[in-house]
C-alpha cells in the first residue's frame, strides 16, 4: 500500500541530488544495461553497481571500468543505490523485484527499460515498501544484435525517452529521470500513460517487427533471393534480426494492441488488393501520395519537441 506522506519526505533530497552525486545500480548488463553503464560513466556518476545473471558479463563491465562494483552474489550492495535501473526481460522483472526488494534502499527510485508495460507496474507496486517509488521508462534506443558486446555510450544520442505518468510517482523522481535522459543525449522526453504507451508501441515497434519477420518467412524467400535484394528489402527486414526470447515476451504482454494493429494492416492490404484487381491507377497513386506526405511530415515537416 502506498504512503504518499512517506514519499513526500524524500522529495527535497532526491531533487537536489545531481547525477554526479548519485549511486546507480544497473541490473542486466546487456545491450541497454551495458549502454547505460557506459553512458553514465561518461557523465561521471558517483558509483555504478552492476549485476547480471551471467557473471562473466559483469566481470567484463567491471574490468573495462564501467562498473564500480558487482552485486552478483552480494545483493546487499543494492541497498547503497539511490537509483536502480532494471534492464531485463519482462518475464524476469517481477520475480527479480520479489526476490530482491529486501535489499533495496528504503527510499529507492526504481525504473526499467521495458518496451511494453502491461500490468507489470501494478505488480511491482504491490511488492515495494511504502517509501519506494517505481517510475516506468522506455528509452527508445537500440541497434541490431544483443548483449554487452553491442552496448555503447552513444546509443541514447538523439533518442526519444518515454516516461510513464502515474498518479503515485513523486514529481521529483520524474524530474530526476528527465534530467538524466537529457544528460545522456536523448533528444526529447515524452510523457504518457501505460495504456497510451502500449497502444502506440504496438503500431510503431511491434507491428514493424511482425512485418519484417513475415517478409523473411514468406514462401517467396528462396536460396537465390539474396541476389535480388536492394535497399528497400534490407530496410524493410532489418529488424527481422530479432531477439526471439525477448520479443516473444513483448508480443504476448501486448497481445491485444498488437492484434488490433495486425487487423488494421490487413485492411490496408485489402485496399491494395482491391485497387490492383480493379486496375485502379488513381487509387494506387492516391494511397502512395498520402503515405509519402505523412512520412515527410513526420520526419521533416514538424518539430515534435
Amino acid at each position: 500500500m502506498w504512503d504518499g506522506n512517506c514519499k513526500d519526505g524524500n522529495r527535497k533530497e532526491m531533487a537536489m541530488k545531481k547525477l554526479q552525486d548519485t549511486v546507480v545500480a544497473i541490473v542486466g548488463l546487456g545491450l541497454i544495461g551495458g549502454s547505460y553503464a557506459k553512458a553514465l560513466k561518461s557523465q561521471k556518476v558517483k558509483r555504478i553497481i552492476g549485476m547480471d545473471r551471467n557473471h562473466i558479463v559483469s566481470l567484463m563491465a567491471k574490468d573495462e571500468g564501467y562498473v564500480t562494483e558487482l552485486a552478483d552474489g552480494k545483493p546487499e550492495l543494492l541497498r547503497e543505490a539511490d537509483v536502480i535501473i532494471c534492464c531485463m526481460y519482462p518475464s524476469a522483472f517481477v520475480p527479480f523485484v520479489r526476490e530482491h526488494v529486501q535489499y533495496f534502499k528504503p527510499d529507492v527510485l526504481l525504473t526499467d527499460v521495458m518496451g511494453i508495460k502491461g500490468s507489470i507496474p501494478d505488480q511491482v507496486d504491490a511488492l515495494l515498501g511504502r517509501s519506494m517509488d517505481f517510475v516506468p521508462t522506455h528509452p527508445m534506443a537500440g541497434r541490431e544484435g544483443k548483449g554487452y558486446s553491442q552496448s555503447t555510450s552513444q546509443i541514447f544520442q538523439g533518442a526519444n525517452f518515454i516516461l510513464i505518468r502515474r498518479a503515485n510517482n513523486l514529481p521529483d523522481h520524474e524530474a530526476w529521470l528527465r534530467n538524466m535522459a537529457y544528460e545522456l543525449g536523448c533528444a526529447r522526453v515524452v510523457e504518457l500513460t501505460v495504456e497510451e504507451h502500449d497502444s502506440i508501441i504496438a503500431y510503431t515497434s511491434d507491428l514493424p517487427h511482425v512485418m519484417a519477420v513475415s517478409l523473411i518467412n514468406s514462401d517467396s524467400m528462396q536460396e537465390n533471393t539474396k541476389y535480388f535484394v536492394a535497399g528497400s528489402f534490407r530496410d524493410a527486414t532489418r529488424v527481422a534480426d530479432i531477439n526471439a526470447a525477448l520479443w516473444s515476451d513483448l508480443f504476448l504482454l501486448n497481445k491485444g494492441p498488437v492484434l488490433r494493429e495486425i487487423n488494421k494492416l490487413e485492411l490496408q492490404l485489402e485496399h491494395w488488393k482491391s485497387a490492383l484487381q480493379q486496375d485502379d491507377r488513381e487509387e494506387l497513386e492516391q494511397m502512395m501520395e498520402q503515405a509519402k506526405k505523412k512520412r515527410r511530415d513526420m520526419f521533416y515537416g514538424k518539430n515534435l519537441r
